[in-house]
């Protein structure tokens, strides 16, 4: 284990002596054939170092330089090929720190950036060298992550947070090498994304939240803009549209939705179950069409959410008819679904992304489900739901499935949620915050920090190489980056900040 503090700690990491590297005003990043991302290394460096790091087109083989490199296998970084998966080996990198130079190398660009924030982790003053320089270590770290998907789901509906706020949880994000953001844009208490062919969906949904609290949405900009803001970080966004219950927005908004006609009232609370489309209503498909084809078009990324959680009043025949009939044309669209762990009630085509969120009946529910081919993601509420309280005195956060205190974040092992599946049916590991009680960005921070931090360790390290004892003494180095950023955070008991 690596005692330089890097989190998520990698595979290796090797200090190899002398004074490292110094950010100085000869810095440069050298862009060869990837300008755009020698742009972000750069914008990277320059806020580290406090003054502005240019891009070059050539010089790789000069001092001073910041130098990116893509390679065409995983030995060239100094991984072995065997058992590396396409979903890994785009998140693997290197990073080799010199006198003279800094070369990040990686097999997709993904891993660059990867690398990048890597150089932010090790970053120390130099005071020997000049106001605001900034020391590198001379080390080699060559890793790859674990799973192919570490994500965070972000729920807007209950509670909104503009585009401003979700780029800060895009960049925290991405200082972890966290790399899916999944918004659940609709609910019952409010709809956040405008449709183009449903603009009565904004136009009357968008304005409601729980207890009254102020709405909003996201027009078609916004999420091309945040969409486009997370990506060049290593991060695809991935929206949830919230089917076929969770829906008494899109009900207040379209009376044609329900079977009397009549829009439903708006809802403030915070219970679920008790909204719900149906099957056999001629509106309802065109919907689902309209809705999730205009979704697919806005969404550069592979995969859309239809939800399918939390469905209390439907029987299980018409649930699976909805499902199936919002996959087939998710999937129409050119797109991967995914659904929450209910979703394994219908027939599922393979490949489609079962997300396991109730460990009370969840592993049952989901097996049947991969044995035919779905893939699993793992939202295990004990360990990965944030927005659940510390401890009993936590000001804000719900309890329905206990307390979750950093450690408890930390101490689990993915493959054990469902035993008996093979890690190759595995996509991966996203946390989840929830925001019946969230009601501002100070909120949202306090309860994502550190906990974040702990998710993405499960999600990247292997586990022989992850310890408690070491995530502890790490993670007291990163919390000084969320002071530099301004954030709330919960200082755990459980570590000596």
């Amino acid at each position: 284990m690596t005692d330089l503090p890097l989190v998520p700690a990698p595979l290796s990491a090797t200090t190899t002596g002398g004074p490292g590297y110094v950010l100085g005003p000869r810095t440069r990043v050298v862009a060869g054939a990837l300008p755009d991302v020698a742009s972000t290394v750069a914008h990277r460096l320059s806020r580290l170092a406090g003054f502005a790091v240019p891009v070059t087109a050539n010089g790789a083989d000069e001092p001073d330089t910041v130098v990116l490199r893509l390679v065409d296998d995983a030995a060239a970084l100094g991984l072995p090929d065997a058992g590396l998966s396409p979903e890994r080996a785009v998140g693997a990198y290197r990073v080799e720190v010199t006198e003279r130079r800094v070369t990040l190398s990686a097999l997709a660009v993904d891993g660059l950036l990867h690398a990048a924030t890597v150089l932010e982790q090790l970053a120390a003053p130099g005071p020997d060298a000049g106001p605001g320089a900034v020391r590198l270590p001379a080390v080699v770290v060559v890793d790859a992550p674990r799973f192919g998907w570490r994500g965070l789901s972000v729920d807007v509906a209950r509670h909104f947070f503009g585009p401003e706020v979700l780029r800060t949880v895009v960049d925290v994000m991405a200082s972890l090498r966290l790399n899916v953001l999944h918004l659940h844009l609709t609910d019952d208490q409010g709809w956040r994304l405008d449709v183009p062919s449903r603009p009565q969906l904004v136009d009357v949904s968008s304005k409601t939240a729980v207890g009254d609290d102020p709405g909003g949405y996201y027009s078609v900009d916004d999420l091309a803009e945040l969409t486009a803001y997370a990506r060049a970080r290593g991060i695809t966004v991935v929206p949830e549209i919230d089917l076929p219950g969770h829906v008494n927005a899109a009900l207040h908004a379209l009376g044609e939705l329900t079977p009397s006609g009549e829009p439903t009232d708006p809802y403030t609370g915070i219970e679920v179950g008790f909204s719900r489309l149906h099957a056999d209503l001629p509106t309802t498909e065109p919907f689902l069409r309209d809705v999730l084809t205009d979704v697919a078009a806005m969404t550069p990324g592979p995969y859309v959410h239809v939800g399918g959680d939390e469905v209390h009043t439907m029987e299980r025949a018409e649930y699976a008819r909805l499902v199936e009939t919002a996959a087939r044309i998710v999937e129409g669209a050119g797109k991967t679904v995914v659904g929450w762990q209910e979703v394994a009630k219908a027939t599922l085509t393979p490949g489609t992304v079962v997300q396991l969120w109730d460990e009370r009946d969840g592993a049952e529910l989901v097996r049947p489900a991969v044995e035919a081919g779905a893939l699993l993601l793992l939202s295990p509420a004990s360990k990965v739901y944030l927005d659940l309280k510390y401890d009993a005195s936590t000001p804000i956060g719900l309890e329905w499935a206990g307390h979750v205190e950093l450690r408890d974040s930390y101490d689990w092992d993915p493959l054990a949620v469902v035993p008996g599946v093979p890690e190759s049916s595995v996509v991966g590991v996203e946390a989840a915050i929830w925001t019946e009680t969230v009601r501002t960005p100070e909120d949202l921070f306090f309860l994502l920090l550190p906990r974040l931090a702990a998710v993405a360790e499960v999600a990247w390290t292997q586990g022989d190489r992850r310890s408690w004892e070491g995530f502890g003494v790490r993670v007291r180095h990163l919390a000084r980056s969320w002071d530099r950023a301004g954030l709330r955070w919960y200082r755990s008991p459980q570590i000596p900040w």
